[in-house]
């Protein structure tokens, strides 16, 4: 054996191990982190405050931040807005997020909030557009303001629409649209397609702010799905509006689409690679057919004619038939990069040999039909793309450093933290703070005795110290399974001192930007590496008591493994027992719950790894994910099954959360030793690979 079950294994001797593993050992041998090495969820939430809020360079003569610097630093969103949230979209994502998303999901929240905020106005641009506008809507165009009301937007639907800017989302390369209409005071956001990010480009792109579009086939992300504002999802079907009176616009039209006509092209050249850029004018819009001989696939024929008075036909198949809502009949039509096919091929009668078609690499450009004398004033002023900004914080109390701000104060002289700009550490907590957040872990947890409504105490500790956090529920715990060890974050909470003169944080459960979230048992947190950095076993040991580790790790020693089912209590997650008088009771709840019990698993384990290996122990959704059987269906099993059942998962792989359980003197001692048998590690989440 190369380990100890009780505990971390010492590590296999070289002759043990493959070159894979030799190597594995070896990275780990260089992998030994610091015990002030910051957590990896702390170092991602400094992280994305770096990026998100502004960070100005100005300093004054003697090194110091300006006046104008720490007024510009109070815009971006404090430490625990980007906290919840980020914990808000883990939920919501238990699959797994990526840095990008995160980011994503950050800046638009909080470009939302500003948003609304701020006086709802119609941008100057569109207003400058708007004095010349007398364009007739086309016959499905909506409103942004309808799109508000009504919260929904149909494929068909089309927007015509001005774009107010651009910006990249900071962190990623997602390039995003805020468009705006003639007839809203409301704008809103677009996922731009990547088939038109070389439209964005800073110097040359004409996709900038002032420049009218036609957009339909769009999917709305609607409030409810996510935070703030409804938002449009990327949409392959973009028209983008010309002015041949504009020398912008006319240079390009120029430039690009009079080389080539329908006469010069050649249906060899284009299988061979060769490109067109086509002008003309739109003649008719043919009805929708439904072609059943193909499997039922809709069809649309738009008929062309160019400045030599030549003929084609530009045909869009299936989910394509969409972009014949942006066209009208007279209007000029710039086609860049068509696919170009055989009319044999499309089995379709055409006015010649050779049809265009709307392919992956097309563009699409409008001169609309207008009446005389209609004019369209394009921006004279480019948006300029804000960049991603890439840092760093290396430590936990890196941040945004806000060398003084101001923050709200009620009559009764209480300071509200709810935005203040860095994380807050129990060592700085003190009487009448509100708004309070605390990222830590659960050293002690208990019900207050003798109370009629239900108040736990909460001791939670991070790296510099610990407090008491008196936890009040409407009418019982809420929040899952906690236990020792466990890594949590707590926000809405309020300090104040006890008549002993002992400080202690209140949580409300239903208090204004309240939150508790069990990281340990987050199933996010496992997938999503942006947010964790995968330990050894051999190393855990060395992580700094109550904090979880993720760990890639097999199943071993089967025949060591132990399988029980149990009774446990619906709410909290905990073992129950019947008493004396034959009643069932919640140990942790300290409450009978005779009727609100389910069948759990209380399984120990030996984990392994390259390094060393590990008896852990676990219960609830993580048995049953490391079983791959529901503690219902082992138990219905033969006894003899149920004894050979663990043989069949020697050594499946794992992703687990392991943390240190056994460290603490508790309060809740009898109900933590009936779980972990003095066991001091426990896998907290799962996940197969």
């Amino acid at each position: 054996m190369h380990s100890s079950i009780n505990g971390v294994a010492e590590e296999p001797s070289a002759m043990d191990l493959d070159d894979e593993q030799l190597e594995f050992q070896a990275i780990a041998e260089n992998k030994h982190e610091d015990q002030d090495e910051i957590d990896p969820f702390i170092k991602f939430i400094n992280y994305a405050s770096s990026i998100i809020s502004p960070q100005p360079d100005d300093v004054d003569e003697d090194g110091e931040p300006s006046s104008d610097t720490e007024e510009r630093e109070r815009e971006g969103p404090g430490w625990s807005w980007i906290a919840s949230r980020v914990l808000k979209t883990c939920i919501s994502y238990s699959s797994g997020v990526t840095s990008a998303i995160l980011l994503s999901e950050l800046s638009q929240a909080w470009n939302e909030q500003r948003k609304t905020n701020a006086p709802r106005k119609r941008p100057d641009c569109i207003n400058q557009l708007k004095k010349k506008h007398k364009r007739v809507k086309l016959p499905s165009t909506v409103t942004i303001d309808t799109i508000y009301e009504k919260n929904f937007l149909s494929l068909n639907s089309v927007l015509e629409a001005v774009v107010v800017d651009t910006f990249v989302l900071p962190g990623t390369n997602i390039n995003m649209i805020t468009l705006g209409d003639f007839w809203s005071s409301n704008t809103i956001d677009l996922y731009l397609h990547r088939r038109y990010y070389d439209l964005v480009s800073l110097h040359n792109g004409i996709l900038r702010k002032g420049r009218e579009v036609f957009l339909t086939g769009c999917y709305l992300r609607s409030a409810n799905e996510g935070s703030g504002h409804p938002r449009l999802l990327p949409t392959e079907y973009l028209v983008i509006l010309l002015d041949e009176e504009q020398d912008d616009d006319a240079m390009l039209l120029g430039a690009q689409f009079c080389t080539d006509s329908f006469s010069s092209i050649s249906l060899d050249g284009a299988n061979e690679g060769v490109s067109y850029s086509l002008y003309a004018r739109i003649d008719s819009i043919g009805s929708l057919d439904i072609l059943e001989k193909f499997g039922g696939i809709q069809r649309k024929q738009i008929r062309l004619i160019d400045n030599d008075c030549s003929e084609m036909d530009f045909l869009l198949w299936g989910d394509q038939v969409v972009l014949a809502n942006l066209f009208s009949v007279g209007s000029m039509l710039a086609i860049d990069r068509p696919f170009i096919t055989s009319s044999s091929v499309t089995d379709v009668e055409t006015c010649g040999n050779v049809c265009l078609e709307y392919g992956s690499g097309t563009q699409l450009y409008l001169v609309p039909f207008v009446r005389q004398g209609e004019q369209v004033c394009l921006g004279l002023t480019p948006n300029r793309l804000r960049g991603s900004k890439l840092a760093t914080a290396s430590c936990p109390t890196q941040g945004p450093k806000a060398s003084q701000m101001t923050l709200p104060c009620d009559p009764q002289g209480s300071v509200d933290f709810s935005n203040y700009p860095i994380q807050s550490y129990i060592i700085d907590l003190h009487e009448k703070m509100t708004g309070i957040s605390i990222y830590g872990a659960a050293m002690d947890i208990f019900r207050e005795a003798n109370t009629a409504k239900p108040i736990f105490n909460l001791k939670i500790q991070d790296p510099t110290g610990a407090i008491c956090v008196k936890l009040h529920f409407i009418e019982s715990w809420s929040l899952g399974r906690l236990s020792l060890g466990h890594t949590v974050y707590i926000s809405g909470l309020t300090c104040t001192m006890t008549k002993h003169k002992r400080l202690e944080a209140l949580w409300f459960e239903n208090g204004p930007g309240t939150s508790f979230v069990n990281l340990s048992c987050l199933p996010a947190v496992l997938n999503s590496p942006c947010l964790h950095k995968p330990s050894f076993l051999a190393d855990i040991s060395r992580h700094k008591s109550g904090t979880h580790q993720i760990c890639r790790v097999w199943l071993d020693q089967i025949e060591h493994c132990h399988v029980n089912t149990r009774l446990a209590h619906v709410s909290c997650g905990h073992f129950v027992k019947t008493t004396t008088s034959g009643y069932v009771e919640c140990e942790f709840c300290c409450c009978s719950c005779e009727t609100k019990t389910r069948r759990t698993f209380h399984v120990k384990i030996t984990l392994a790894d390259e390094t060393g290996k590990v008896f852990a122990w676990c219960t609830g959704q993580t048995a049953i994910e490391l079983l791959q059987i529901s503690p219902d269906e082992f138990y219905e099993l033969p006894e003899e099954e149920q004894v050979m059942y663990p043989c069949s998962l020697e050594n499946e792989q794992y992703m687990v959360a392991i943390v240190n359980c056994g460290q603490q003197e508790t309060v809740f001692k009898e109900c933590v030793t009936a779980e972990n048998d003095a066991i001091p590690w426990e896998i907290t989440r799962a996940l197969k690979l």
